[in-house]
Order: C-alpha cells, then sequence, then structure tokens
C-alpha cells in the first residue's frame, strides 16, 4: 500500500501540512493543494488512489470535486470532510459517491485509518472490473480468447502493467505483439500518456539514434533545425521498440543506459535531458541466439527481460481459431456490404488444420481473401488461399453436417450465465473474508439477493 498517492483538498494550509505529514508517516505518497481548481490540475496528470477534501473550498466546492472524479475512467476513493457535519449532510454526500465523511476536529488516529481503508477498498472495486473483463468477455484491450493460454496471457498483462520497468514481449511473427504492448499500456497508470511504437528494421541504421533521441541544429547535414526524438514524444507514455534484434550494437549500448539512468542526450547536444518513458521492447527472433552470434547485447538483454511476455501461437490457442474466423468474417462481411453466412464445414476442416506460420495475421488475411472471393452465402474451400486449399485435401470429412460453424451458431462449452455470477461473487466474498454485508454493496444488491444468489440460508449465513 506504500506507493499508493493520496490527494489533499483542504483550503486550511497548516491542517493541509498536518495531514499531509501524518500520511506521509503511515508510508503513503502525498500531494496537498488549496483548492478544487487546483485539484484537477494534479488529477489531469495522474489519478491519486484517494482524495480526501474539504467540502467548503474558496471557488468550486468540494461536492463541484467530488463529481469531477467520479466522471473519471478509474475514479479514485473520495473521502469529504467538514467542519459542519450533520447527519443529512453525510447522508447527502455519501448518496452522492463519496466513500467516507469526516468532520473536524479530526481524530489523526480515525483519519489514517479511514484512508488505509479507502485505499484498500479502491483497489478492490479494480481488482473487481479486472476479474470481470477477464472472465466474462472475448476482448482484452483489443487481444482476443477464451483459451485457457490467452487468460492466462491477459492475467499477465494485468500484473506487468502494474510495475515500471521495461518489458520484452516475444513471439511468432502475426501473434499480436503491438497489441500486447498497447494493452500493457492502456492498463497501467501511464495509459494518460502517449504510446508510441518504432520498428527498428524500418529505419535506416544512420538515422536511428537522430530518430530515438533527437537532435540538435547543425548536429550533422541536414539538421536545420531542434528536433524531438521519439523517447521526448513519449515522455509519460510508453515506447515500443519492435524488433529490437535488428537495432544495431552501439545503439543498443545508449539504449541500456537510457533504461538504466532515465536521460537521453540528442545528437548534437552537450546536456543530457531527463525522460520518463517505459519501454517495451517486441522480437519474433531468439535474443539468446543473437547473443552468441555478436548481434545483440547480453547487458540489455538481462534488462529487458524483466518482465517478459511470451504470446502463444495461434496453433496454441485451440478454438479461439473459430472464433477468431468468425469475428473477422463479421468485420470484413459489414466492410464489403455482403451477406456472407459463415464458413462451410469442409472450409472449417481446412482451417482447422492448416498451421498458419503466420498466426492471426494470416487467419485475418485469409478471411479477408474468402470474403471478398465469396459471392453470398457460406465461404467454402475455393474461396481460401491456395496453401489452406492444399491443406483441405488431406482432411477427410465423413458425414459432415455443412453448416457446423456459422456466425450465429457456435458451438464451445462456456459456462452459462448463473454460473459466472455465482463465480464471481465468491470471488468478492473471498476479497471481503467473507463480509457478505461488504460484498452485497460492492456488488450494489441487497444481502437477500446475495444469499438468494449463492443457493445460502439467509438464516445460517
Amino acid at each position: 500500500m506504500n506507493d499508493a498517492l493520496i490527494l489533499i483538498v483542504e483550503d486550511d494550509d497548516g491542517l493541509r501540512e498536518l495531514l499531509k505529514e501524518e500520511l506521509e508517516d503511515a508510508g503513503f505518497r502525498v500531494d496537498g493543494v488549496p483548492s478544487a481548481e487546483a485539484a484537477r490540475v494534479t488529477i489531469e496528470k495522474q489519478v491519486p488512489d484517494v482524495v480526501v477534501s474539504d467540502i467548503r473550498l474558496p471557488g468550486a466546492g468540494g461536492l463541484e470535486l467530488l463529481a469531477y472524479t467520479r466522471e473519471l475512467p478509474s475514479p479514485p476513493a473520495f473521502i469529504a470532510i467538514t467542519a459542519f457535519g450533520s447527519i443529512a449532510q453525510a447522508v447527502d454526500v455519501l448518496k452522492k459517491g463519496a466513500d467516507d465523511f469526516l468532520t473536524k476536529p479530526l481524530s489523526l488516529d480515525h483519519f489514517s485509518i479511514a484512508v488505509s481503508r479507502s485505499v484498500k477498498m479502491r483497489r478492490l472495486r479494480t481488482e473487481v472490473q479486472r476479474f470481470r473483463v477477464l472472465l466474462g468477455s472475448e476482448d482484452f484491450r483489443g487481444l482476443f480468447g477464451r483459451s485457457v493460454c490467452m487468460k492466462a496471457l491477459f492475467d499477465q498483462i494485468v500484473h506487468i502493467s502494474r510495475a515500471s520497468g521495461p518489458v520484452l514481449v516475444v513471439g511468432e511473427s502475426g501473434v499480436g505483439k503491438e497489441l500486447v504492448a498497447r494493452a500493457v499500456h492502456d492498463e497501467s497508470n501511464r495509459s494518460d500518456g502517449p504510446f508510441l511504437a518504432v520498428n527498428c528494421a524500418g529505419v535506416p541504421a544512420q538515422l536511428l539514434e537522430s530518430e530515438f533521441f533527437g537532435h540538435r541544429k547543425g548536429a550533422f547535414t541536414g539538421a536545420s533545425h531542434n528536433r524531438k526524438g521519439l523517447f521526448e514524444e513519449a515522455d509519460g507514455g510508453t515506447i515500443l521498440l519492435d524488433e529490437i534484434a535488428e537495432m544495431p550494437v552501439d545503439l543498443q549500448a545508449k539504449l541500456l543506459r537510457v533504461l538504466e539512468e532515465q536521460r537521453i542526450r540528442p545528437v548534437g547536444a552537450r546536456k543530457d535531458k531527463p525522460i520518463d518513458v517505459r519501454v517495451i521492447a517486441a522480437t519474433n527472433r531468439h535474443l539468446d541466439s543473437c547473443i552468441r552470434e555478436g548481434d545483440f547485447r547480453s547487458d540489455l538483454y538481462y534488462r529487458l527481460e524483466t518482465f517478459q511476455i511470451r504470446v502463444p501461437s495461434l496453433r496454441e490457442r485451440g478454438d479461439d481459431i473459430d472464433l477468431l474466423a468468425a469475428r473477422f468474417l463479421e468485420q470484413f462481411s459489414r466492410q464489403m456490404n455482403k451477406q456472407i453466412s459463415g464458413f462451410s464445414h469442409a472450409a472449417v476442416e481446412a482451417i482447422r488444420a492448416y498451421e498458419f506460420p503466420g498466426n492471426v495475421r494470416e487467419l485475418k488475411n485469409a478471411v479477408e481473401r474468402a470474403v471478398a472471393f465469396c459471392p453470398s452465402g457460406d465461404i467454402d474451400v475455393p474461396h481460401l488461399p491456395r496453401r489452406i486449399q492444399e491443406t483441405a485435401r488431406t482432411v477427410t470429412v465423413p458425414n459432415a453436417d455443412r453448416h457446423s460453424f456459422i456466425i450465429h451458431d457456435r458451438k464451445h462449452a462456456l459456462p452459462s450465465l448463473e454460473e459466472i455470477e455465482k463465480r464471481y461473487i465468491r470471488h468478492v466474498l473471498e476479497a471481503v473474508d467473507g463480509n457478505k454485508r461488504r460484498a452485497a454493496q460492492i456488488l450494489q444488491i441487497g444481502r437477500r439477493t446475495l444469499y438468494r444468489k449463492l443457493d445460502v440460508d439467509e438464516s445460517y449465513a
């Protein structure tokens, strides 16, 4: 909890400093501002875990600040404080979304406990929201799949996004490494900052240093003005270095220095410049082989692999291939304004039998071609690329149901909605140590409803 950020909004300078010192002594990171306007500026830079605000402030009041925070994508917990407290006012503030209500003069012990409790509850709400995504949705930050290995990937992304060190994303060509990098960025506290992706193989070697770190006017022939590099453009956010194995060895040494010191030096500059950028590197090559061949620095590799994510190939994802094919079919049928009902059984078997060395990207391109060549009805084997047609000739389909795979009748062994609901309720109960009253509050249902959904006898519970 020591990394939690607390924002205190109080126009009394003495009280603000006292509360700030109290929370800092408890191990929190703390910012303090005198007004709601200043609080909004601070929140726009970084959303805190908890906002502690006086109700009566110069200019906009605490209730206006509360309303503003409730509209944020991931709202902080909110503790309201006032010198003119009443039961009616407390009820009103809590109805408007505050998590707690304290009256002056404050008990510092009570105050510290209230903040700690609010931090825990805010993080619990965040976990609950992520659990919903992982359990009940086919999509996760632009990634798609229900296979065990993809669920594990989603969970890994969630955990790694909370850290701040560099990330190495590995996997075959076409598996979606850039989508994984974007998901890590979007799940992190840098999500409001920029995300820049650069293909290290797509920039001439002699221009890479200038592209990465920028240059000063006159640094080389043609440098007619100062120019920011990609790292400076990505300040406060994330940069993806795709095909990192193609980076020249001399530039790898400079990248390692950036990772260690979070400072860059533009070409032609005399001084370093501090930056705040998370680096995600991606490659489809085996970097240990590149190290043995002298093409990649071992010290850079060990720094990058602090957090390594391996993206599974399409061959490992089981029935995800059916889901992805149907998804792409819907997408391209809509784009091309065609009435395509699905895939013939022979086409499905051919797709399932094919190895897809190009992974998801290759599948997407194959379905786009099939939709283009299919006038209407079902996509059949002749509409698929020739390499997949060759696979179809080796597939035997006795007594096949021709319409076993169509968009509107997908056959998968999935849990019922009732079972998913029960799993989720049990997850919340575990998170609050079995406190059914608190679980019901989080789920926004009554305790009687909670007992009924769990098939629990209320008198026993």
